[in-house]
């Protein structure tokens, strides 16, 4: 039986024009196994077949992967999908029309959301750039999702992708809500410590389950440190798929049979594949209603 989850939480759509040379430059160093380069529309709708609703955003990552969309793809996905899909913007504080580009995405076609990459812009969240970005997304209850965490790719500064960094951003915009994908691995303890102190600051584990024993380890940290109920289900797609990372999370424990090592609650694990964002990330205001 297929693996099932209620939401994917983090999708990139893009089309074959949004992939530039430098993707595939750089695909050696992404993970062992065939991985579909299709991730059009239609082939999401398909991809996300297994769960309820999956959340999707382009990227804007022309220097640091070589892939750069745009929010018009996702809001014409949704159009198309609107049963399934909800759209993220995604900003780039770099463009001098960024500003412009966000309130467009927003206001005009309609996202929910937005993504950002600090590590792939090399735009510190501390750049005065992102202050009206904060402020907007404030002042109109839209969440925030950043990649958290190191990447393959060379043109994108290590030190970017560090959860630390989110909480002084948390702290001065207590309603800003910001959710650290990928857990911020590999500096996990960071971004669990940073989501146990600021209640404004959540968790997703996108593309975690192919390194097994860092996800086991953050999962029990997690739990741990009381923090597992703020994490979310997502997969990365296409870099990973539904089914294979909801069986990654229900058979985490696999690897530690026969030995005197912590369990990851089957609470947690459940509790991360129903997890429902529409219910949390959104201050009263749920995008579905």
């Amino acid at each position: 039986m297929t693996a099932r989850a209620y939401c994917d939480c983090h999708v990139n759509i893009y089309n074959e024009e949004h992939i530039l040379p430098l993707y595939w430059t750089l695909h050696g160093r992404v993970r062992k196994g065939e991985l579909s380069h299709q991730s059009d529309a239609d082939s999401l709708y398909t991809a996300m077949a297994d769960v309820e609703k999956a959340i999707i955003f382009t990227l804007r990552y022309a220097d640091a992967i070589g892939v750069e969309g745009n929010d018009e793809l996702t809001a014409a996905a949704v159009k198309k999908y609107p049963d399934k899909f909800v759209g993220f913007a995604y900003v780039d504080p770099r463009r001098p029309d960024y500003m412009d580009m966000l309130h467009h995405a927003i206001e005009d076609l309609g996202l929910k959301g937005v993504k950002f990459g600090p590590i792939y812009n090399g735009v510190h969240l501390s750049d005065p750039r992102l202050e009206p970005v904060y402020e907007y997304l404030q002042k109109h209850n839209i969440p925030l999702t950043m990649h958290m965490g190191t990447t393959y790719a060379r043109n994108a500064p290590v030190e970017l992708g560090r959860a630390i960094h989110v909480e002084p951003v948390a702290l001065k915009y207590p309603d800003l809500t910001m959710i650290l994908a990928h857990m911020g691995h590999p500096w996990y303890d960071e971004a669990i410590v940073v989501a146990r102190k600021q209640p404004n600051v959540w968790l997703e584990q996108s593309a975690l389950f192919y390194r097994p024993w860092q996800y086991y380890n953050m999962l029990v940290l997690a739990e741990e440190y009381r923090t597992a109920d703020k994490i979310f289900f997502g997969t990365d797609f296409p870099f990973a798929g539904v089914a294979e990372s909801a069986d990654g999370l229900i058979n985490i424990n696999k690897q530690v049979e026969g030995t005197n090592l912590p369990r990851v609650s089957e609470e947690t694990i459940q509790s991360i594949l129903w997890s429902n964002p529409f219910k949390t990330w959104w201050k009263g205001d749920n995008p579905l209603a």
